[in-house]
């Protein structure tokens, strides 16, 4: 029983693989999709009406500039309004308020929603904002968006194909550079955007909003069932929803609008949890729909792979957990552990396209990746538990991801607000790591050997993702403490005393 389990595990993670060749060769070879053939004024016989809505809730350090760079899209002022869809609880709210007036004193319309009894976190926003709109299209951004001012006028024509619900943008990066954590975050991202995304897309698969930089035909919202806080992937379950009803999505890769990924690794991890379970809800949710769609096969096939994406975390640690006992029996089945080459070369594929097309550099394309494997391994195990709690219906809330504003190096967030406590997770991967090494080191003989250096990729990522969370939470109260001293030097002098 545990061989076959072993082995089934070993070989979806190679079709995996299997498939990320498959969008990497998409991306190379395949033709781009055509763009719109006339620009925004002769797309539509009067310019549409477009709502901006912007989910906040306690950004008190992004979203001054969120609201700067929204109202300065380029869009006549009377066909364009801005939603600010406030659930803060700090003194964002007072913030947004100051802002909002100076804004209207511009000229510029917006409104500021706020709900007496907040439910269903941003889908619940959203939701209950969408009846007051009557607008044609909706443009959605999260708080550390930062659009370009042509973002609408260069979107909207893509709409001209009345099939067409929702276009994408593609997500840049305004701290990128800023650490080791943020430039791998990046190049995760842009592989799932300058291939992933943009591979589907090609072939007429379906793609998922991305929950912002995206524009909504409100038609399509309201025919696919509207905002659904069922999942804690609001977008990627509406997207499905309406592609199944038979709209087309659109994704535009050459329009990069920036925002701010996670500097904290607590941050991140929690960002990667909400991701990995919402994901995994979501597939339970459509998946009995899907399969019973009239779709073409190849269809079907890349939205299962898209929605049981996060499963394959599920699945490395499996082959971890198998591993050693399978080796102790000497299974004939140890034979197919190459096929996890398969896996890891479908993603350096795929990654690597991304980081080549920014950097150019041989260096900087095999550090970058080899980084990559060991973040994806050592985030599996927190990602396996929140695909297994989202297989099991277990409910939790929707926790966001702090931003502090932060594109330098020179920009510290150590002593700001919204700062995430260190996660218990950190000394289970800590564990973890420790006994894969002790493994790895008497795996030097005999019988586990054909498996040995696959422990030692697992030993080194989950000691690099607690290693990171340590280190990061020890410089946080490092500069609490040094803070405190500064504002009250009194407690030096006390605690030299002591």
């Amino acid at each position: 029983m545990l061989e076959w389990l072993y082995a089934i595990c070993v070989l979806i993670l190679a079709a995996y693989g299997l498939n990320s060749f498959v969008l990497t060769l998409i991306y190379w070879f395949h033709p781009r999709t055509e763009k719109p053939t006339a620009d925004l004024p002769r797309t539509f016989a009067s310019l549409p009406s477009v709502t901006v809505q912007l989910p906040v809730y306690n950004e008190r350090y992004v979203v001054e500039r969120l609201l700067s760079a929204v109202s300065s899209l380029e869009y006549p002022h009377d066909r364009f309004l801005i939603q600010v869809l406030d659930d803060s609880d700090d003194d964002t709210s007072v913030m947004v308020d100051k802002i909002a007036a100076r804004l209207r004193a511009r000229g510029v319309r917006i409104e500021v929603c706020r709900r007496g009894e907040p439910h269903g976190f941003k889908a619940g926003a959203l939701k209950d904002a969408s009846d007051s709109v009557q607008a044609d299209f909706i443009a959605i951004f999260d708080a550390d968006f930062l659009p370009p001012r042509d973002f609408l006028v260069r979107l909207l024509p893509y709409f001209a194909d009345p099939n067409v619900g929702c276009v994408q943008a593609r997500w840049g990066h305004v701290n990128g550079n800023y650490s080791l954590l943020t430039r791998l975050q990046s190049a995760g991202i842009d592989g799932h955007f300058i291939v992933e995304q943009e591979a589907r897309n090609r072939m007429g698969w379906f793609i998922g909003f991305n929950g912002s930089a995206g524009i909504w035909r409100r038609a399509c919202i309201e025919d696919a069932g509207g905002w659904q806080a069922d999942t804690l992937t609001e977008d990627l379950d509406l997207s499905y929803r309406a592609q199944l009803k038979g709209w087309t999505f659109r994704f535009v890769a050459d329009l990069v609008v920036p925002a701010e990924v996670p500097v904290q690794f607590d941050a991140y991890r929690r960002q990667q949890f909400r991701w990995a379970k919402g994901s995994v809800q979501t597939l339970k949710k459509t998946l009995p729909v899907l399969l019973r769609a009239r779709l073409p096969f190849a269809v079907k096939l890349q939205a299962v792979f898209h929605l049981a994406g996060y499963l394959i975390h599920v699945l490395i640690v499996l082959v971890f957990l198998l591993a050693i006992p399978m080796a102790l029996m000497h299974s004939a089945l140890l034979g197919i552990v190459p096929y996890l080459t398969i896996s890891m070369l479908g993603a350096m594929a795929l990654y690597g396209t991304s980081v080549w097309r920014h950097s150019r550099s041989v260096l900087t394309l095999v550090s970058t990746l080899g980084m990559l494997v060991l973040l994806g391994t050592g985030m599996s195990l927190n990602n396996t538990r929140a695909a297994v709690e989202a297989l099991l219906g277990v409910r939790s809330g929707f926790r966001r991801t702090p931003k502090f504003d932060v594109r330098t190096a020179e920009d510290d967030w150590h002593g700001k607000q919204y700062t995430l406590p260190g996660d218990p997770m950190v000394w289970i991967e800590g564990a973890t790591a420790l006994v894969a090494f002790l493994i790895f080191m008497l795996g030097q003989i005999e019988p586990w050997w054909r498996v040995n250096q696959w422990i030692l990729i697992y030993a080194l990522g989950y000691g690099f993702v607690a290693g990171l969370s340590v280190y990061q939470s020890t410089v946080r109260q490092h500069a609490r403490r040094s803070r405190a001293l500064v504002a009250h030097p009194d407690m030096h002098d006390v605690s030299m005393a002591d």
